[in-house]
Order: structure tokens, then sequence, then C-alpha cells
């Protein structure tokens, strides 16, 4: 049995198990807090080592400097786009229409300015690097670990054992992943039987509108920017795409992680998709912290629903201003569990809107983040296929058959 199909099996008897055993089954969460320990345990050295060998195995900096813009482009429009779909999606299920006021509790949120967009650009680079990998700021560590592999290639055949050492580590750090992810299903069981467990029932209480326009907006965002992505300038087969994908969304729902996926998301998109791993080790790290589609469609569900709540009609300059804001937001956004909490209280002050609901929010936000990290991970590997092909990086034995994109 493959380890997918475990992992499938895990995530259904976790959800079996949870609504059976309901609060009691939390006796079994420190099993998936041990399982996302040991991701996070590979996600710093993982990224680092394999940033570095990939941007040294372009070996050429005018490639590097393409890639890189292609990349950022992909990662920007894509969660602009994501953003106005998740503006349509809440105008339309209009999940803030006649909720109750009388649920929403107030002064139990912490109110923080939004950072100043300079300021974001300016924490991305590190004053030390050390501090960084410590600390486990991962766009930090991008950013280091990106010069560092330009500075591998400008010396050229002089730092061959360099590049040699962290191509080394890279392969190295593949297998220490293979070996955690033997204990995903474990891991996944426990998750998702906790989750359940402890918010189930609230999936059809007062926030199901919320739930249901977030969801509605996220499948939106992949029947249709995903799929023309896919099948226009990837040229894919979308067949062979969400036959490999859901072994990564099992992952991402259980995990609710970004970075925590990454392992997983690499190994998929180069053995599955057939990726060069110099590509996948650079784009994929990237959009764990910057490409946050996901997170930009719920930011836009969020404000139209706390606008809709308290009767504010949002003109149009603002509900534009509204998906700028989450696009520059959801590209700061930490690819961890619960990251968005944060950011959406940023957001909502930012725009002038009460902040009180996020108490409410934040017990059922788990849900939201299983839909967020899926998608935004999806994200990664779709820009990824589209930049693999406009640049010839797939595997040429298989070359991703591009014959195979009508068979869908």
């Amino acid at each position: 049995m493959q380890l997918s199909t475990k992992v499938f099996i895990g995530f259904g008897l976790g959800i079996l198990l949870g609504v059976i055993f309901k609060e009691k089954i939390l006796i079994i969460k420190p099993l998936g807090d041990l399982f996302l320990r040991l991701i996070k345990m590979i996600v710093v050295p993982l990224i680092f080592f394999s940033i570095v060998s990939g941007v040294a195995s372009m070996g050429d900096v005018k490639k590097l400097q393409r890639v890189g813009s292609k990349t950022l482009l992909y990662y920007l429009v894509t969660t602009g786009i994501a953003g106005l779909i998740g503006l349509f999606a809440a105008k339309l299920i209009k999940p803030g229409a006649n909720f109750s006021m009388a649920l929403i509790q107030t002064g139990n949120v912490e109110v923080k300015e939004a950072p100043k967009l300079l300021d974001t650009l300016l924490n991305m680079v590190p004053t030390n690097p050390v501090q960084a990998l410590v600390d486990g700021n991962l766009i930090q560590i991008i950013v280091f670990s990106i010069f560092f592999g330009i500075a591998i290639t400008f010396v050229g055949s002089k730092a061959k054992p360099v590049k040699d050492f962290f191509e080394s580590a890279t392969e190295i750090m593949y297998k220490v992943t293979n070996f955690v992810m033997e204990f995903s299903p474990i891991g996944v069981t426990a998750l998702i039987a906790t989750s359940v467990g402890e918010y189930g029932l609230k999936i059809f209480g007062p926030l199901g509108k919320l739930i249901l326009a977030d969801y509605v907006g996220m499948i939106l965002i992949v029947l249709v920017l995903y799929t023309f992505m896919l099948k226009f300038i990837a040229k894919v087969s979308l067949t062979d795409f969400f036959r490999y994908i859901p072994k990564i969304w099992a992952v991402t729902a259980s995990t609710t992680s970004s970075s925590g996926t990454l392992p997983v998301t690499i190994s998929v998109t180069e053995k599955d998709y057939k990726v060069k791993g110099e590509l996948a080790s650079f784009t994929l790290p990237l959009g764990a912290t910057m490409n946050m589609n996901g997170a930009a469609n719920y930011f836009a569900v969020a404000v139209i629903f706390v606008a809709q709540i308290y009767g504010i009609e949002m003109s149009l300059t603002q509900q534009l201003m509204t998906i700028l804001l989450a696009t520059l937001i959801s590209v700061g956004a930490p690819g961890i569990p619960g990251g968005g909490i944060v950011l959406t209280i940023m957001l909502l002050n930012t725009m002038g809107l009460p902040v009180d609901i996020m108490g409410l929010i934040a017990g059922i936000y788990r849900i939201l983040d299983m839909g967020h990290t899926t998608l935004n991970v999806t994200g990664d590997v779709v820009s990824t296929l589209c930049i693999a092909r406009s640049e010839d990086m797939f595997e040429k034995e298989s070359d991703y058959n591009i014959a195979q994109v009508n068979s869908f």
C-alpha cells in the first residue's frame, strides 16, 4: 500500500474517530503534535540547503533573474485574482446577512496595526542569517539562501566543493523527509480526529455561511484560475495533475501549514510532475512563504462578512483597496497554522471595521485554514508547472507529455 493511500485512510479514520468520540478524542492530540514537530524540525534545513543548491545548480545568473521574476509575477498576479474571486463569492453568498449581533463578544481581541509596506520589505533581509535560522524566519532564510547560491555561481569552479556539499546535504534532507513521512498516517489521523472532535459541531453553527463563502471562493479559484493555467500555460494533463495533487492535499489539510507541507510538495512536484529539482527547490519554498492565494480569498471574504454584519456598504474604491491590501498582507503572511487570524485583525483595523467578531472566528479558524493551506500549496505547484513549461525545466525522459493535454 502506497504512503498516500495510508494517509487518506488515516484522514478518513480521523474524521470517523472525531465524530464518534468528540472531545474525548483529544487524548491522542500529542501524537498529532509530535508529527507537526517532526515536520517543523526538517523545514528550516530543507529550505536552506535546497534553495542554495537549486540556485547554484542553475549556473546562470541571468536565468536565475528570469526565473525569479516569473515566480514573483505568478505569485502576485494569482494572489490578486484569488482576492477578486473571494470578493465575488462573498457578494454572492452574503455570509454576514442576518447575523445575530448577540453572538459577538467585545473586548477579547487584541488590535494590532498593519505593518507598513516598506517595513515588510526591509524585514525580509536578515541582519543576522544565523539568528534567522534559529528563529525559523523563513522569508529571511530564503533571501539569505538566494544570495548564498548566487555567490557560489559567481565564484565558479573554485566553489564546486561547496556546491557539491549542498547538493549532498539536500539529498540527505530528502531522505530524512521520507523517513519522517512514514509516520504521517498516524499523525494525520490524530490531527484530523482532534480537530473534528473539538470543532466539528461548529461547522453548522452561526459561522456556516462564512465557511461556505470561503470554500466556494477557493473551489472557484481551482476550477477557473488553476484549470486555465494548467491547460493553456503549463500545458499539462488535468487528469495527471488531479491524480497526484491529492497526495499533497492530505498533508495540507491535516497540518494547515504551507511550510510544514513543503517536504511533500517538493517530493511530489519532482517525482510525479517531473519538474527539475533546481526549479522546484527554488519556487516552492518561496511560494510557501509568499504565495497565499487561499489567504487572499479569505481576507476578501472576511472583510465583506464583517461589513455586512454591521450594515456597512463598501464603495467600489474600498473593495478594490481590500483586494490590494489582501494581496500585500497575504504575501507577508507566515506559512504557519493560525497566522491568518492576526493578519485578519490587521486588515479589518486598516479598513476601519470592527474586529470583535474575530473572537468567534478564531474558534473555527482551523476549519477555514485547512482549505487555505490546501489552496496555497496547490497554487505553488501550479505556478511552478507554468514556469517549468516556459523555461523547459521538465525532466527530458517524460517532458510531462504535452500530447496528454487534451486527455481531460
